[in-house]
């Protein structure tokens, strides 16, 4: 009777912890991300004070919410329940109960008294342009070099290597500098300093050396852990008095991995012993990587000893991504998705929408994929729209028919009038579709809207423009050559 009470209480205190947690994130991430990805978690019955099981309806939102959310999950719940060993995220199926399908434990953020050491993982030839090799594979699972309890497990993510990371002149430097220091053999440079904006590659690279310095040396010890993860674990230790072990752990890395490093701004303790870590693995040779959203000089709140070590280093920015690289990553992610099929219209718009965050995306594309197979709808641009809507809206740039018109008429030495005018040559005609197909494509207006911006014409002439242009791309290459040049522009 009392062991069934005792689970009862457990698992009364976990309901209670997840409603406390969903209100915390509802707060942080915002109403559209909240209800898009978080608010169709469920706690799981069985979770108790050990392990929580949150499930989702999809197997893409349970990775994207692994992705993005595990470890602060993890930590909203320690922070209500201090026992939690784990977080795991599953996918729901029908039936009474969900069904875990390939959870990664590594997900879940370590306990703050437990050692990281990571498990090596095999790494293939890294990609070394644009070009995606259909034979591409994501990474097989760590192998551990010793068998390693669930606590010890690393948070590196296995899609994150370097063969799955698509390269260009915007993060060219960044990338061969983080091959370099996976290498084996002498230290070339300590620190590396990773830095870009939100979603542009700096987490993948992490994750990229510690896959590959680890399949060249696997009895190494690496930890990878984010900024804020270090706080709360330093923190943990000085309430536990036993700052010792966690020096220990850390200063006895091979490579060190922390993200995010703006969040310990204005933490003068964390900074503290952050920057003693730091002395210490360089001074041994030892291999250390930093990521923040800005550069070492523009980090405010942060030490200026702590500014001068990461320039010790090398230092490699990440630009935003142009549309050819966006459009680039799409077509590696569509390895991973062999069954589904994405027409390349739906795929240049949300290379052409959504233009800063390669994360948002990734995310967008799955949302896309996710939709389709749990409604048995074809993907179409229709669709897309619709699924998206506020996402595109969101991420567009203010786009009006007018500049279309001006452009378009530009670009093929007309003047703007021929465009609104009931000439039906094709050197008018042409363009006049074109335009009307990038006014569908970049703005939101309405197909009869679009209509009366090209002289009062009908919704249907629209679509007939719209389909023409669509088809004319896939086997004309000059109609979709001077609609790629006019969508670069257009963007800004």
């Amino acid at each position: 009777m009392t062991n069934w009470a005792g689970q009862t209480t457990r698992a009364g205190e976990a309901e209670q912890a997840w409603a406390r947690v969903r209100t915390s994130l509802r707060e942080s991430a915002g109403a559209r991300l909240f209800d898009q990805w978080l608010k169709p978690i469920e706690l799981v019955p069985g979770s108790d004070a050990d392990t929580i099981r949150l499930a989702l309806p999809s197997a893409f939102m349970t990775n994207w919410v692994r992705s993005h959310y595990a470890d602060r999950l993890t930590l909203e719940f320690r922070q209500i329940m201090p026992g939690v060993r784990s977080v795991q995220i599953e996918t729901r199926v029908a039936g009474p109960a969900p069904v875990a399908l390939s959870l990664v434990p590594e997900t879940a953020a370590p306990s703050p008294a437990a050692p990281t050491t990571v498990a090596p993982a095999a790494i293939p030839t890294p990609v070394r342009s644009f070009g995606v090799d259909p034979s591409i594979r994501p990474a097989p699972a760590l192998v551990a070099a010793r068998p390693l309890p669930p606590a010890e497990r690393p948070p590196l993510d296995p899609r994150y290597t370097f063969d799955r990371f698509v390269v260009d002149a915007s993060n060219k430097v960044a990338f061969n500098a983080a091959r370099v220091l996976a290498e084996p053999g002498p230290v070339r440079f300590s620190p590396l300093f990773l830095h870009s904006g939100t979603g542009q590659g700096k987490t993948h690279l992490m994750h990229a050396i510690g896959h590959a310095f680890l399949a060249a040396n696997p009895q190494a010890i690496v930890l990878c852990m984010s900024a804020e993860r270090f706080m709360y674990d330093f923190v943990a230790a000085l309430r536990a008095r036993d700052t010792h072990a966690f020096k220990q752990r850390l200063r006895g890395a091979d490579l060190l991995l922390i993200d995010d490093l703006q969040f310990i701004a204005g933490k003068d303790a964390t900074q503290e012993e952050f920057f003693h870590t730091v002395n210490e693995i360089m001074a041994a040779g030892k291999r250390l990587v930093i990521s923040a959203d800005r550069c070492p000089q523009a980090l405010e709140g942060v030490e200026a000893r702590i500014i001068s070590r990461m320039a010790v280093g090398l230092v490699a920015d990440i630009k935003a991504p142009d549309l050819a690289l966006r459009r680039a990553i799409l077509d590696r992610k569509l390895v991973d998705l062999p069954d589904m099929r994405v027409p390349l219209d739906v795929l240049d718009l949300l290379a052409s929408r959504i233009q800063a965050n390669i994360r948002e995306l990734e995310g967008a594309l799955n949302r896309v994929v996710a939709y389709a197979q749990l409604t048995g709808d074809s993907i179409d641009l229709d669709f897309a729209i619709a699924t998206l809507g506020e996402v595109l809206r969101g991420a567009q740039k203010r786009v009006t028919i007018d500049e279309i018109q001006k452009l378009v008429s530009a670009h093929f030495e007309l003047k703007p009038l021929d465009l609104i005018s009931a000439r039906r040559a094709r050197a008018v005609a042409r363009p006049r579709q074109i335009a009307m197909y990038l006014a569908k494509r970049l703005t939101t207006r309405s197909l009869p809207e679009i209509g009366r911006k090209f002289g009062g014409r009908d919704h249907s002439t629209v679509i007939h423009a719209v389909r023409r242009i669509e088809e004319l791309r896939d086997v004309d290459r000059d109609i979709d050559a001077a609609v790629r040049v006019l969508m670069r522009e257009l963007e800004g």
